[in-house]
């Protein structure tokens, strides 16, 4: 026997699934599935990519000496395998190991007694003509004011990571100084994790055997985060981040 529903529920669950974000078809079509991988793409190709820019030197113009097997701005005698061109691979190892301890502590008071009033004969004569008994033109006005502020703040923070990604040079700047750009994507289960590594290289820190710290790459840009199952039931509802965002306290 088929099993039907009420109306109004199926138009409850479908405004729900409309308030939930625009993404809820694609998730319920993904139900029971593990999450897809990005396909491979040149990044020069992807929305809002835009050539780095740096202060450069100017050019020299190459040339050879007479008799001389030595070229003008060369780094080395010899050609070597690591990363020189557009499109060349290099290995980055990523070491991060962060740890930082601040603690700030803030307290402000102030008093204030101001007062004012008119004395003399003529003190004497507003008391008598128009000051009520027990008023005196001497202590016609006092203002006080007092205020204080206690604040406090502290960052115990720790961050570890250690890992390695092959990048892909996307980039060579004037001076010799190279751009590079890798991600990486590995799937367990119904959970991915990506690592995006980019910034700029010199060719004098790149290892003999093709590889670089992460910490000699300038304009270091590495993320590393998650999608799927667990990633989406550690993350608050839609209706949450709204809320958090329009409520004022």
């Amino acid at each position: 026997m088929p099993i039907s529903f009420p109306k109004h529920l199926l138009a409850s669950i479908a405004l729900a699934a409309l308030a939930a974000g625009c993404g809820t078809p694609e998730r319920l079509a993904n139900v029971g599935q593990q999450p897809a991988l990005n396909a491979i793409q040149d990044p020069t190709t992807t929305p809002g990519y835009r050539p780095v820019q740096m202060p450069m030197p100017e050019p020299q113009q190459a040339h050879y000496n007479p008799n001389s097997l030595w070229q003008s701005g060369s780094r080395a005698f010899f050609k070597d395998q690591r990363a020189s061109r557009v499109g060349d691979i290099l290995t980055v190892v990523v070491t991060i190991d962060d740890k930082a301890e601040i603690e700030n502590n803030t307290d402000r008071s102030r008093t204030e007694t101001n007062g004012s009033g008119v004395g003399g004969a003529l003190g004497t004569a507003i008391d008598t003509i128009f000051l009520p008994a027990g008023m005196a033109a001497s202590d016609l006005a006092n203002v006080n004011s007092n205020s204080s502020f206690a604040g406090a703040g502290k960052v115990d923070r720790e961050e570890t990571l250690q890992t390695n990604i092959a990048a892909v040079v996307t980039q060579v700047l004037p001076n010799g100084n190279m751009v590079i750009e890798g991600r990486q994507e590995v799937r367990v289960n119904y959970e991915v994790r990506e690592l995006i590594v980019a910034g700029i290289v010199r060719p004098e820190d790149i290892t003999a055997n093709n590889r670089i710290a992460s910490e000699q790459i300038a304009e270091a840009r590495i993320g590393y985060g998650g999608r799927g199952q667990i990633t989406d039931v550690q993350q608050p509802r839609v209706g949450n981040q709204v809320l958090d965002i329009l409520l004022p306290f």
